[in-house]
């Protein structure tokens, strides 16, 4: 790589970390320095060649439909008030014992990030549905606050998960088999965050006052109102691992289904369903504007050569390959920091990813070091989503509970993320986590 590619991949990166800066749009932040590196590296023509055939050929890629998919799937749930019914039902169960309506939440956005498949939509659904109550059976708002920021972090590793989608079409990867290998570190997350939960309140009962015990109807009742949403999982997952369709068309079976269970429901009505089609396209072309930013940037860094140079350079570097991948995880909890889940894996992953796939890991062959690798890395980043100084969930909800003070809410999700940081250690040591469910259907 001559001097000149190396002077103008900096310069790139330079101007990029300080648009963000400023706070331009992540989009524009990765595709204005892309496209004036690309043109220094090029010509204009060549650059706007480029700029014309990318766009094309990224926006009928058939595999990035099942993002709108599932993120119209979400919505549906959401204004059917299936979410509602899902804190209903999980807080029947637990919600008597201390802190049971906190755990209840934890259930609920586990259950919700099923269908949805966005972290920050978990959170912003779940905490409009679970933090009133909480509030009002006298729960204190910082355990009620980062319970809910925590909990939307649930949405980006269990399946559907939209950045995990993401991760195998960039990687090549079988999303099916993407979504098993998610299916037993996401339950981990789930069942460890109960713990916490539960152990929080055993040395401060102060935070959670205990509730009413549910009588058994009630809990009948209310375990009755989440029929649509098990059917739902049921039959876009079993249909998807039984071979009976690819994971895009269920993503359209899902929102067919989900819409159909608003409509019986009598929940979703006109306003609902325009809610629902606008909010999804909103988030659709804010997800594939990053694509279009982070193309463009990642084309320009091909022109440089960085990513081979890189990939060369930390093959050979002199410390063990399972080091290499700390600091890899390191670096993404940084970035966490400044940028959200998406802008992380379209800018890092064609990088990064290659020297991984170098590395001799546990003896994995190529498939199951990607696989393992793309639950390590989702993980990581769901850990960037809470942690200060700029957890994005954290601000989604504090934006929704506006008389807690965000310094109570990073308080209270410290313990989460102490639970966060061995999950990542036990995955890191024991890849047959997330792998063994795929040998078992695979």
């Amino acid at each position: 790589m001559s001097a000149w590619a190396t002077q103008v991949g900096v310069i790139m990166f330079l101007a990029m970390i300080v648009l963000m800066a400023v706070r331009m749009p992540i989009a524009a932040a990765m595709f204005i320095p892309g496209v004036f590196g690309y043109w220094l590296m090029t010509d204009s023509a060549a650059t706007l060649n480029f700029l014309k055939g990318n766009a094309v050929a990224r926006l009928t890629v058939y595999e990035l439909s099942v993002i709108p998919l599932f993120l119209l799937m979400g919505q549906f749930a959401s204004q059917g008030g299936l979410s509602r019914d899902l804190f209903k039902a999980a807080s029947a169960l637990v919600g008597h014992v201390r802190g049971g309506l906190a755990m209840a939440s934890l259930l609920s956005a586990g259950a919700f990030g099923a269908v949805c498949g966005s972290s920050v939509a978990t959170s912003a659904t779940i905490t409009q549905v679970a933090y009133p109550h909480m509030k009002s059976h006298g729960y204190s708002g910082r355990l009620a606050t980062a319970t809910l920021a925590t909990g939307g972090t649930l949405g980006i590793l269990i399946p559907p998960s939209v950045p995990l989608v993401v991760y195998a079409i960039l990687t090549e990867q079988n999303i099916a088999k993407l979504f098993a290998a998610a299916m037993v570190p996401g339950i981990l997350a789930m069942l460890g965050y109960i713990v916490v939960v539960a152990l929080t309140v055993h040395f401060k009962p102060d935070l959670a006052p205990a509730t009413a015990k549910t009588t058994g109807s009630e809990k009948w009742a209310a375990l009755g109102g989440v029929w649509p949403i098990a059917l739902v999982f049921a039959v876009v997952f079993g249909g998807i691992y039984g071979g009976v369709f690819s994971p895009t068309e269920g993503a359209a079976v899902g929102a067919a289904m989900t819409l159909l269970a608003g409509l019986f429901k009598r929940e979703l009505n006109a306003e609902g369903l325009k809610n629902a089609l606008l909010s999804t396209a909103d988030t659709t072309a804010m997800v594939f504007m990053i694509f279009l930013g982070a193309d463009m940037m990642n084309a320009t860094l091909a022109l440089t050569e960085m990513p081979k140079i890189i990939a060369e350079w930390v093959t050979h570097l002199p410390i063990p390959d399972l080091s290499i991948v700390i600091m890899v995880l390191v670096l993404y909890v940084l970035l966490g920091c400044v940028m959200d889940e998406l802008s992380m894996l379209l800018l890092t992953i064609p990088v990064i990813f290659p020297a991984i796939m170098g590395l001799d890991l546990w003896g994995l062959n190529a498939e199951g070091k990607a696989i393992w690798f793309g639950i390590l890395v989702l993980m990581t980043v769901s850990i960037g989503m809470i942690a200060p100084p700029i957890g994005m969930n954290v601000y989604v909800v504090n934006s929704m509970a506006k008389e807690v003070p965000m310094s109570e809410t990073y308080k209270g999700v410290m313990p989460f993320l102490v639970w966060d940081a061995i999950r990542v250690v036990l995955l890191l040591c024991f890849p047959v986590i997330c792998l063994g469910l795929v040998k078992l259907l695979f």
